[in-house]
């Protein structure tokens, strides 16, 4: 079974759902886990848009951590913290593209792992995750090289990895996230509690498991009855 977890690095409710998912695969660990970027505000321009200006973009956007901090069972957010910062709220850009690249060089536990260290440093630390020194000091914290990091974040195909991230997620015509894709036919919507994921993955799993599994014996076709032309023909 293949899940594409859909998330973006500044998602408050993207927090709770990477931990839950983490106990997800140690409770169903035959599932493959595949990340995929979604861009909540990838320029500073889509802050303003959304929000009348950057300045005001924070203001609410951290009444959105308060809701996710209800939704983490954790409760691991640092909103008074966050307040303090004088910094304008990150965008997504460099760090997709930063997460992207962890993938490039480790594989989906890469991602994962640089992924979750840059939602610590937001929501925890509250650090600017904007900033590619923040970044290159989250990278420089990881197990990841960081010579071959640079390389790849530094590299137009990381981008290019990104936005086929963002046309998958369109394809499948997703408006926001957490969301869950299984299988690339079911979607498990927003941060969800731990037992409704477990849940809704052994019924898909139970829906598409085969009746028959065919098993390659390499040899002649055994004998069997078959039906033909109305009639009860075994050979």
């Amino acid at each position: 079974m293949t899940i594409e977890f859909f998330h973006d690095v500044i998602c408050s409710f993207c927090f709770p759902m990477s931990y839950r998912m983490r106990q997800a695969q140690k409770t169903v660990p035959d599932i493959k886990i595949i990340h995929r970027s979604f861009a909540l505000a990838w320029e500073p321009e889509h802050l303003a848009q959304m929000f009348g200006s950057r300045e005001q973009a924070k203001q609410e956007i951290l009444s959105h951590w308060a809701h996710a901090n209800q939704n983490d069972e954790l409760h691991r957010f640092n909103i008074k913290g966050m307040e303090q910062k004088d910094f304008l709220f990150p965008t997504s850009k460099n760090g997709l593209i930063a997460a992207k690249a962890a993938g490039v060089i480790a594989g989906q536990e890469g991602y994962w792992e640089l992924f979750d260290a840059l939602q610590h440093a937001l929501f925890v630390e509250n650090q600017n995750i904007e900033d590619l020194a923040v970044i290159s000091a989250l990278v420089q914290a990881s197990s990841l090289d960081f010579e071959q990091w640079q390389k790849a974040f530094d590299d137009p195909a990381t981008l290019a990895l990104v936005d086929a991230d963002f046309q998958l997620a369109d394809q499948y015509q997703l408006s926001g996230v957490p969301a869950l894709i299984v299988n690339g036919k079911y979607l498990i919507n927003g941060a969800q509690p731990l037992e409704q994921i477990i849940q809704a993955i052994q019924t898909i799993k139970e829906k598409e498991s085969p009746i028959i599994e065919f098993v390659d014996t390499d040899q002649s076709a055994g004998a069997s009855c078959n039906m033909e032309d109305g009639k009860w023909v075994c050979d």
